[in-house]
């Protein structure tokens, strides 16, 4: 067994050969890459292979540790494992496999949502943080009124919210709501049901719910765009409450389902309405909130451009 002065990285004489080989194979690729050559080649994935962490199967990245016969483990398991190596049982201590962290350096790799379209080749260490942020990766499900974990793109989603949530869907850019509720005073945590709009050949979700704005208790109704952000930003929508000679109108660009629904809601970016007004739209004796939202959606830049135009 020999060691690196200085570090704290141990291998084999065999261990040795087999990284300069290693080395050597993603230069080769990376060669390839620069003369024309595709950057995913059976090399790369040679070394792709041995930069799976064999607990969690995801990729690993600095530090990763290996056990002193040479089997390695990424930082997050290794802590999980409380030391031990999941492949021969030996105390893991801290020993640092530079060699596979430098290889992991020459490396270049396709996105992993390459079959959602993104075409990106990226180096080792900086793919993570653009897939972090990859405009192809999946959606979130937008419902509301449930966890749910389901991810996908914008038509699967689609389809999930109509078959799985029961979601109400409608064509048109203009739409008019009801939301009744008896004994309002009791309700201070609620979410009425999603509803999606087909509007210019995409997708809104109207949220409207209750809930406490510090002792205030209000309700709020607003728009989310199934897409992206820079697609979100090419519409405008407004939305009118009103009743008993009172109105409110709010108007706005609607966020992309990128923004959680709690993210939405904690930034008020949307129709606020208290619960004495609420109730003052809806008439009576106040033992039943009746309300009406009207709200349309529009393309920035088109003649008509909403209530302020």
């Amino acid at each position: 067994m020999s060691n690196i002065p200085g570090s704290q990285t141990s291998f084999t004489d065999h261990d040795t050969a087999s990284s300069e080989l290693l080395l050597r194979r993603a230069s080769y690729g990376k060669i390839a890459t620069g003369l024309g050559g595709s950057a995913w080649t059976p090399l790369n994935e040679d070394v792709h292979d041995l930069l799976e962490c064999p607990v969690c199967i995801n990729l690993m990245y600095p530090p990763i540790y290996q056990c002193p016969n040479g089997h390695t483990i990424c930082s997050s398991c290794k802590t999980k494992l409380e030391n031990l190596c999941p492949t021969c049982r030996h105390e893991l201590g801290d020993i640092r496999c530079l060699v596979l962290e430098k290889v992991a350096e020459s490396l270049e790799l396709p996105c992993r949502f390459q079959l959602l379209g993104c075409r990106g080749i990226f180096p080792y260490y900086s793919k993570l943080k653009h897939e972090k942020n990859c405009k192809h990766r999946p959606y979130a499900c937008p419902y509301a009124g449930a966890d749910c974990s389901v991810t996908g793109d914008i038509p699967f989603l689609v389809m999930h919210l109509k078959d799985d949530h029961n979601v109400d869907m409608h064509d048109g850019c203009t739409f008019n709501h009801r939301y009744v509720k008896s004994n309002p005073r009791e309700v201070e945590n609620a979410t009425w049901m999603l509803t999606i709009f087909n509007c210019f050949g995409r997708q809104f979700c109207l949220h409207f719910e209750a809930f406490q704005l510090e002792m205030a208790p209000v309700y709020m109704a607003f728009l989310r765009f199934m897409g992206n952000e820079d697609e979100a930003k090419q519409f405008s929508y407004s939305l009118e409450v009103g009743g008993n000679r009172r109105r409110l109108i709010w108007q706005g660009i609607p966020r992309s389902i990128r923004d959680s629904h709690r993210k939405v809601r904690d930034s008020l970016d949307g129709l606020i309405i208290p619960r004495t007004l609420a109730m003052s739209f809806s008439g009576g004796n106040g033992q039943e909130l009746k309300l009406k939202v009207a709200g349309r959606i529009w393309k920035n830049g088109d003649i008509e451009a909403g209530y302020y135009s």
